[in-house]
């Protein structure tokens, strides 16, 4: 069985890599000659970026390393190189949901980001909210997941007032059924909130963490784990404390009523430990809250309660009008009989 597993992963790498690799390196080679590339139509180069669906990563890595040079070198083909990345997304996204080079697309763009100059130009940001963001909504994510978020990251931390269309956008496209996805997702949002300036952060707070009460209410354990690991971050702690009137309403229900009810102990010990927070953050406002939603428990049983009366009453109001039916109709039966029967007498 081993053996099997072994062989296929032997699948992936292709058979001609000798072949492309010596074609590579001559590729790699020739970046020395600015001649060549000043010759060479940008029909090469698309075919080039096309490379990329390779399967074999050994092809795709020399890729990387082979279109990185040639950005570098060649400011003159850097709008175009974009612009044909811009181009396989797009197509990837919307068309065929099918393309290898992703992640090493992604990590190229990384680089390419950190050298953008300020103030980022309306292009670029077109590109993050068009094209990146988007891309989240992809079946195999978790294939690029790592290289997308930091593109994100970089772009925020180059212009700090694109983080609330980013949280947005994601808060968006966010996964319904998949957990996974959802669990990465949480992770990206972590790694913003890293970068989040607190202006920026007021600003997003209130739909993220609507967001976030949800994920911490989810019954698969490893969204809701991840949700809850946001309190070990003290950056992020510190910002829900700066802001704790406007987060805590919003977090207390979900984490009180898990704290009751949640199948799993892990989760219920880590929501015993956000509350002890919260309530050492802001302990006026904690109580209140507690009274509050204590109170609030109150009226729904209470509205619970009526609701079961009241149909217990339509029941035997039902149970009542059919005995009361059936009996008349066994009087009318009874009254046809005795007619037909002075009938048949009278005959």
């Amino acid at each position: 069985m081993g053996t099997m597993a072994g062989f296929d992963s032997l699948l992936y790498f292709s058979l001609t890599w000798d072949c492309n690799q010596y074609s590579l390196v001559i590729l790699n080679k020739l970046l020395v000659s600015l001649a060549y590339f000043k010759s060479g139509n940008r029909l090469d180069y698309h075919q080039l970026l096309e490379l990329f669906d390779s399967e074999d990563p050994r092809e795709r890595d020399f890729l990387k390393t082979v279109l990185h040079r040639i950005y570098g070198k060649f400011l003159g083909l850097r709008a175009f190189i974009r612009k044909q990345i811009n181009n396989i997304f797009l197509r990837f996204i919307y068309e065929t949901d099918h393309f290898n080079g992703v992640a090493e697309l992604l990590e190229i763009l990384g680089s390419i980001i950190n050298g953008f100059a300020l103030p980022l130009k309306a292009e670029h940001k077109q590109f993050l909210m068009k094209v990146l963001i988007p891309l989240h909504t992809a079946k195999g994510l978790a294939l690029f997941h790592a290289q997308l978020a930091y593109c994100v990251v970089q772009f925020l931390e180059k212009d700090a007032t694109l983080t609330e269309p980013v949280i947005r956008g994601l808060l968006k496209f966010w996964p319904k059924t998949v957990s996974q996805k959802e669990v990465m997702y949480l992770g990206e949002v972590e790694e913003i909130l890293d970068v989040i300036e607190p202006s920026q952060f007021k600003k997003i707070q209130e739909p993220l963490f609507k967001q976030i009460a949800k994920c911490v209410s989810n019954p698969h354990f490893q969204v809701a784990e991840r949700a809850l690991y946001f309190w070990n971050n003290e950056y992020i702690l510190s910002l829900i404390e700066d802001n704790s009137e406007k987060i805590l309403p919003i977090m207390f229900g979900s984490l009180y009523r898990i704290s009751k009810e949640h199948w799993n102990p892990t989760i219920v010990a880590l929501v015993y430990n956000v509350l002890k927070t919260l309530m050492e953050m802001n302990g006026s406002l904690f109580d209140e809250l507690t009274a509050s939603y204590k109170a609030e428990r109150q009226r729904e049983k209470k509205k619970e309660q009526e609701r079961e009366e009241l149909w217990k009453n339509l029941e035997e109001l039902q149970l009542q009008r059919s005995q009361v039916f059936s009996g008349s109709l066994q009087i009318n039966t009874h009254n046809v009989e005795n007619a037909r029967n002075s009938k048949s007498s009278a005959k």
